[in-house]
């Protein structure tokens, strides 16, 4: 039985620890056999001596790390090294020795305890433990194995308790009595001040609300919590006046919103204070005595004519003097005037309803002292009405009678209206015209209704005696001073089928034998008349305007622009030369002057010498350039001709002769005006340079 042995854990002993001896029957102790040793930790922690047998252990075991160890023992021949008996298994087991203390699973554990708790798994020393004295607590707990008993080993650790909060602390203010100031013009919501009550308690627990109780002032003022700093917040609630109260006292209370029932034993949570609001003077605006107001005047009111007044003062104890104005934005056309000391509203233009009932403005009371302390009113002023406007047709009236209509026959219905508006409402009457009364062929029946009909008077009417009859018929109010008006009503005769209803209201033109009305006839005779008168003008035209064409050919082509700075006659204005010349420069006769111009002074004509037959027009051009620039006798006006030649330019820009010589300020251009009405717009253009220049 040797396939276990036993070994103790933690040997401390200087020599190696011996486990146990292996010995086989074939061993005679002669030295023939070897011991073998494998398995867990053999050669290692292990050996065998392996002439004997003996097992030792060569280092200290921790049967924490490793409880058991298992290995296998062979006996073999030395010299041979073949095994005597099979290979045996056998295990080591270690032994425990108390050689750990109790470890807890953290080195410090952190708790929370309710203040005022029972006790529980960790009791409490003390009883009603306040967190507000001391919060946090930290203990040390020891554990010991062995139950406890001698030789056994301990561990220790450490436990932090922390005492959470609950509602045991009232809300206190620091001080029973608060003053704060406000002005007067403060508006609702304005904040006043700031009252604190301080609360030992922590997170909801301090959370107060406050409220004003009682005081003077219990509907002027209001109180709101600042939920970040748990203060209350005193605001204004309703306008206040200096005039009427100066100072005010409210009680505030600060309590809990959150109460634990088992602590109501300690007293009530909450406390009050009092607080004196003192209103401060301001210098308001004047007041009036209404918020608006409303006057009435009839539109026939004269001038100056006083329609009522309005009332305004200062509310101040100083009671400065106020005067009025109106608001000419309002009144852009000043119909109406206030006088400035007593606020009467009196008409400065003469009114119309008709043309606008309503007049809205604005008046404005401003301190003397103080002028920038004003107020405002709206003024209403209504326009009463006057029975100063006839009435008239609703709108004008053109009807027919047939031919043949019977006597007493409606024909048509009238309405009237009144610009007027009467407080008993329109009453119309309705009548003939003196004048047309006696042997009409019409009747007009009044309705007693505001409305009349048309009735005819007898029978049959003939549109070839009289196509269209004129009725006017006058229309009356019943209101004071009385108003009428007289109305035409156009009655046509017409032809009319059995039902009634118009078929044609034209009297038929006589039948000509031919067949054509007289009328066609002459609308006829009409059109040929103006087509013949427009046949004579257009050849008479043609006859005026026939002269010698100026082109000759397609390929001689001649322009003529004289530019005046003024509308030209176009190609038959050729007073500026002879064109004649042109075409032949030998038949120009020597004495002859410009035709388009009044000579100064009457120079010897310059003989121009004749060109040849075959010059080249560009030459001829250029010859007579040259020529006319360096002529002391031509006269200063500009004249662009244009002799059927197209060239690449001048490279002298312009031909005027006016640049040629001198400049604008060496002229003197009063001459132009002796030269004829061909010339006035000239003059007046040059002759008008010197004062341009000087403005």
């Amino acid at each position: 039985m040797w396939n276990q042995f036993f070994l103790l854990e933690e040997y401390t002993g200087s020599d190696y620890q011996y486990v146990g001896k292996l010995h086989s029957d074939q061993d005679r102790g002669d030295g023939s056999l070897k011991y073998i040793l494998s398995g867990d930790g053999a050669g290692d922690l292990f050996i065998i001596n392996e002439n004997t047998g003996d097992i030792q252990a060569t280092k200290r075991l921790d049967r924490e790390e490793k409880p058991v160890y298992i290995l296998r023992a062979q006996a073999i021949n030395r010299k041979t090294g073949r095994p005597v008996e099979p290979e045996s298994e056998f295990i080591i087991k270690i032994h425990d020795i108390n050689d750990n203390e109790p470890i807890f699973t953290k080195e410090v554990y952190t708790a929370t305890v309710p203040e005022m708790s029972d006790v529980g798994i960790i009791k409490t020393a003390l009883l009603n433990m306040d967190r507000e004295n001391r919060e946090q607590y930290q203990v040390v707990i020891q554990a010991k194995d062995m139950g406890g008993q001698m030789g056994g080993l301990s561990g220790t650790t450490t436990v932090n308790i922390t005492l959470t909060d609950v509602n045991d602390n009232p809300p206190r203010f620091s001080q029973s009595t608060y003053q704060f100031k406000t002005p007067e013009s403060s508006p609702p919501g304005t904040p006043v001040g700031r009252i604190k009550a301080s609360d030992a308690d922590m997170g909801e627990n301090a959370e107060i609300e406050y409220s004003i109780t009682d005081g003077e002032g219990l509907d002027m003022f209001d109180v709101i919590t600042d939920q970040e700093t748990q203060e209350g917040i005193i605001t204004v609630k309703k306008l206040l006046d200096f005039e009427k109260k100066k100072v005010y006292t409210l009680k505030v209370e600060a309590s809990n919103p959150h109460v634990e029932p088992r602590f109501l034993y300690l007293g009530p949570f909450k406390d009050s204070a009092t607080v004196r609001i003192m209103v401060e003077d301001v210098d308001e605006p004047p007041v009036f005595s209404k918020l608006a107001y409303i006057l009435q005047i009839r539109e026939d009111a004269q001038i100056n004519t006083t329609i009522g007044s309005v009332t305004a003062q200062d509310p101040d104890a100083a009671r400065n003097p106020v005067k009025y104005s109106v608001d000419r934005h309002t009144d852009m056309d000043r119909i109406f005037n206030i006088d400035s000391g007593n606020g009467s509203i009196f008409t400065s233009k003469l009114l119309d309803r008709e043309t606008l009932l309503w007049h809205n403005i604005t008046v404005i009371a401003t301190e003397i002292n103080n002028p920038k302390q004003s107020s405002r009113v709206p003024l209403y002023i209504k326009v009463l009405d006057v029975n100063d406007n006839a009435p008239e047709f609703a709108e004008f009236y053109e009807t027919f009678v047939c031919e043949k209509a019977k006597a007493d026959q409606l024909i048509q219905t009238l309405h009237a209206v009144d610009k007027d508006d009467p407080y008993s409402g329109h009453r119309f009457s309705f009548s003939l015209a003196p004048e047309a009364a006696s042997g009409s062929n019409f009747s007009i029946q009044d309705n007693k209704d505001n409305t009349a009909g048309i009735l005819t008077r007898k029978n049959g009417y003939n549109r070839h005696e009289m196509s269209t009859y004129l009725l006017p018929v006058v229309i009356s109010d019943n209101d004071y001073p009385v108003q009428s008006s007289t109305g035409t009503v156009t009655v046509r005769v017409c032809a009319c089928d059995h039902h009634g209803n118009m078929q044609s209201c034209h009297a038929e033109a006589l039948i000509h034998p031919t067949g054509l009305s007289t009328g066609a006839l002459v609308a006829i005779l009409l059109c040929i008349m103006i087509l013949l008168v427009t046949v004579v003008l257009f050849a008479a035209l043609r006859r005026q305007r026939k002269k010698e064409p100026l082109i000759i050919s397609k390929e001689d082509i001649r322009d003529n622009i004289v530019s005046y700075n003024d509308e030209g006659g176009g190609e038959e204005d050729t007073q500026a030369f002879d064109i004649g010349t042109l075409r032949n420069p030998e038949a120009m006769e020597d004495s002859k002057l410009r035709r388009d111009i009044v000579p100064e002074a009457l120079f010897l004509p310059r003989r121009t010498p004749a060109a040849r037959d075959n010059t080249d027009v560009r030459d001829f051009i250029n010859q007579r350039l040259k020529e006319n620039d360096t002529d002391p006798t031509a006269p200063p006006y500009d004249s662009l001709a244009t002799y059927a030649y197209e060239g690449t330019g001048s490279v002298a820009d312009s031909l005027s002769s006016l640049e040629s010589v001198t400049t604008d300020g060496d002229q003197d251009y009063d001459y132009l005006s002796d030269w004829g009405p061909r010339f006035k717009k000239l003059a007046d253009m040059y002759g008008g340079v010197d004062s341009d220049k000087d403005s």
